[in-house]
């Protein structure tokens, strides 16, 4: 596969392992860095399409560490930690990343975390000439969701959106009114089992009301309904 991946970790065995599997699954290109300074040079080199990055690292922390790399471009950003405080997780996202693993973790479960992120939609992927984009827009009149352009406008205005936050507000788009428990939205965007997984999506629902919301603690269009889950509604307020 030509997707291209970056371990960020100061742990040889780590690393060692996780080339080891994901080499056996397919991917080719794959770069390491042990310290935030070597990992800006290998993204400078050679871009990212997926980074795996390690919480504590010798020259600063990961969650310092993604923001600089979003700077770069929009890789999917996968935390390995072994801080699990709902804290430590909360700022994880808080701070750019799309995902989490907690150490130790089986390196195969990496790869299926990758691969699932590929099904939806490969990195750097242009339609053909014989293939024209056909344009994907939802349209909730506060704001607008552009699959194509991969946008999300607020008011007129182009909103930054984090890859895996613009993946769960275009799964709501694609399927307004209708009603997702948590497993079922994380199976759906993550694309993977989705037990246990309630407080990541917990976050990327907080982030998606931050940006389409007037009021993010009292939402009009991406509503929790009470045991169920969420749902995301055309007209405001119903």
């Amino acid at each position: 596969m030509d997707t291209r991946i970056l371990i960020v970790d100061d742990e040889p065995s780590i690393v060692k392992m996780l080339q080891m599997v994901l080499r056996k699954e397919g991917f080719n290109r794959i770069y390491t860095a042990s310290s935030c300074k070597e990992a800006l040079s290998e993204i400078a080199a050679h871009g990212a399409d997926i980074v795996l990055l390690d919480v504590m690292l010798p020259d600063g922390t990961g969650f310092d560490l993604c923001p600089q790399i979003r700077s770069y471009g929009s890789p999917h950003i996968l935390f390995l930690t072994a801080k699990a405080s709902d804290l430590d997780v909360l700022t994880g996202f808080a701070m750019g990343g799309d995902d989490y693993v907690t150490k130790p973790f089986n390196p195969l479960e990496i790869a299926a975390r990758i691969k699932a992120r590929l099904r939806r939609g490969g990195f750097g992927m242009m339609p053909s000439a014989e293939q024209p984009v056909i344009q994907r827009a939802w349209d909730f009149g506060r704001f607008r969701v552009d699959e194509s352009a991969g946008e999300l406008t607020v008011l007129g205005e182009p909103v930054p959106c984090p890859a895996q936050v613009f993946q769960l507000l275009l799964y709501f788009c694609k399927h307004p009114g209708v009603v997702f428990s948590k497993s079922q939205l994380y199976e759906a965007v993550w694309g993977i089992d989705g037990i246990g997984e309630d407080n990541t999506v917990m976050v990327h629902i907080r982030r998606i009301r931050e940006r389409i919301e007037e009021d993010p603690s009292n939402p009009q269009y991406l509503l929790t309904v009470r045991g169920l889950g969420y749902k995301l509604v055309k007209e405001k307020g119903r």
